[in-house]
């Protein structure tokens, strides 16, 4: 049996073994690794190892302590009170509020980690104090940083450009950035509709009603009392007239927040230090963050009693044992063979989709700009003939390695999903890998459809 196929093969078993038994998928991946690396493949531990995610490992043990540290010492609860008393009374605005922050840093040209390791702990405790479902914070905090993933600041829109002209290709950066943008709002008004926006909506025209006939029976019942006040010479208050003069906050119930104790203003400010680290000065969050914390937990031991318990490291084995393996496949040429093998089916619009597919299907267990990397040169033979649209064909095949992001396995997605408390965590991770599924199977359709077909000449 091909090395490719036992690949496959075992990537299968482990996700159907870890769904049925109460195994990690992470622990499983790294024992299908060790057994097909050393009885198939003939590899020395040291190979086995080498594709290990050392990086991603750093970045989810660094960024949870650190998070988890400003949790423990009420830092983050005091950010919250103060987004809460400064957006008021709009909980169905606070979800595309989610959705912008997190396309900022990611549009100014930081990698979707970066941005996302800052902001989804902030992100996904607002829904959280605002009663929003936490699906919907987490996947609006994931596809907003897939919105400004091709910013022509981006890196990812660098390699892109990078792969296709090696090739000859020309890509238009404009249509990149704004396909894949309009591509992750349409799937935000989807998530907003199916996760609870449209409740969020009648309760705020409920409140909006409640207020409005609360105001009319207050100017009805001072207008009766005013005449009677003509006779008889009283004020004409009656109870409840001050109602419509009430702000959106005082009816939020929230007051302003309390002044920061000393170690929580130094939290705050080292944590703005290592944002602006990272997707300023691009120096690797995972290590700064970890830096951060362990100098925070040092000189204030007392305030982070057992913080570092905070570290996620369930997530931590599950995201880099599946990591391990799928790099292990790349290792052994089982995408380049799958991807070498669609290249030379000779239809255009037949190779387009599968290799759209083969992306989407890939990237949402391994390195979207790796996996980029290696399908936009495979797509390189047949654009050059002119049989397909080239910036739409990259366009579709970039949208469609990206947007997967939102499974579990991505960095952007173990980032997220480290940030849900543990009783919710099995839950929100079922969750991301069935949108995840969706987003693999509907993306490449989508991307196909709306952008490669009408390409066609």
């Amino acid at each position: 049996m091909s090395i490719h196929v036992i690949g496959v093969v075992a990537l299968v078993l482990v996700f159907i073994v870890g769904t049925l038994r109460p195994v990690s998928i992470g622990a499983l991946s790294l024992v299908a690794t060790f057994l097909i690396g050393t009885l198939v493949a003939s590899e020395s531990v040291d190979d086995l190892l080498a594709g290990f995610p050392a990086d991603l490992f750093v970045l989810l043990v660094g960024v949870t302590y650190l998070f988890g540290l400003a949790s423990v010492n009420g830092t983050i609860e005091w950010i919250i009170d103060r987004a809460v008393w400064l957006f008021g009374d709009r909980p169905a605005l606070v979800p595309w509020l989610v959705f912008v922050f997190s396309a900022v840093p990611t549009t100014a040209g930081a990698l979707g980690p970066a941005g996302v390791a800052m902001l989804a702990p902030l992100c996904l405790r607002l829904g959280d104090r605002y009663a929003i479902d936490r699906r919907m914070s987490a996947l609006m905090v994931m596809h907003g940083s897939c919105l400004g993933n091709f910013s022509p600041l981006n890196g990812l829109a660098i390699i892109v450009q990078k792969a296709a002209g090696a090739g000859g290709v020309q890509v238009s950066s404009a249509a990149l950035f704004f396909g894949n943008a309009a591509y992750n709002i349409v799937l935000a008004v989807v998530i907003y509709l199916c996760f609870g926006g449209r409740t969020l909506l009648r309760e705020r025209h409920m409140r909006v009603a409640t207020a409005s006939a609360t105001i009319a029976a207050g100017v009805g019942a001072r207008a009766e009392g005013g005449a009677a006040a003509t006779a008889t010479g009283g004020s004409g208050d009656v109870p409840g007239s001050t109602a419509g003069a009430q702000t959106s906050n005082e009816r939020s119930g929230s007051a302003r927040p309390a002044a920061l104790r000393t170690d929580q203003a130094i939290t705050l400010l080292v944590m703005l230090g290592v944002g602006v680290g990272a997707l300023v000065f691009d120096i690797e969050i995972g290590f700064l963050a970890l830096v951060a914390a362990v100098a925070l937990h040092a000189v204030f031991p007392k305030r982070f009693d057992r913080a570092d318990k905070k570290i996620v490291w369930s997530v931590v084995l599950l995201i880099c044992g599946v990591t391990t393996l799928v790099a292990a496949m790349e290792r052994y040429g089982t995408i380049a063979a799958v991807g070498d093998g669609i290249a030379g089916i000779g239809v255009p619009l037949l190779t387009a989709f599968l290799l759209c597919l083969v992306g989407a299907v890939t990237s949402a267990f391994g390195s979207s700009a790796g996996l980029l990397g290696v399908l936009i040169p495979l797509a390189v033979p047949f654009l050059v003939q002119g049989q397909v649209g080239a910036t739409a064909m990259i366009v579709a095949l970039a949208i469609s390695a990206t947007v997967v992001d939102s499974t579990p396995f991505s960095s952007v997605g173990a980032l997220t999903l480290a940030n849900a408390p543990e009783p919710e965590r099995p839950s929100l991770f079922r969750t991301m890998l069935g949108w995840g599924i969706a987003m693999a199977v509907t993306a490449p359709v989508l991307t196909w459809l709306v952008f490669v077909l009408p390409s066609v000449p």
